[in-house]
């Protein structure tokens, strides 16, 4: 009887072990599936990546700094013609 109830422990376990593997197999076909089921809906709607959203940011704001430099350049400029056309 021991042995009886130690082969039933033994194959239950066996059965249980590959029940979670088969479980861990479905889980990562099913994580491949919702995964390119999201890239395609991301492409069809033309979001933008998050590397090409980081690399125009950086361009906007190198802009904007250039913009600020030249308007502090051109209200000088305009200082010291306005004070050249009073003289």
């Amino acid at each position: 009887m021991v042995t009886t109830n130690s082969k039933f422990f033994d194959e239950l376990a066996k059965l249980m072990g590959n029940a979670a593997s088969a479980a861990q197999g479905v889980r990562k076909e099913v994580d491949t599936l919702v995964q390119s089921q999201v890239e395609r809906v991301l492409n069809n709607l033309n979001v933008v990546k998050r590397e090409e959203f980081e690399v125009v940011k950086e361009m906007a704001e190198k802009a904007r700094t250039e913009n600020d430099s030249l308007a502090q350049r051109i209200a000088a400029l305009e200082s010291r013609l306005g004070k050249t056309e009073s003289n």
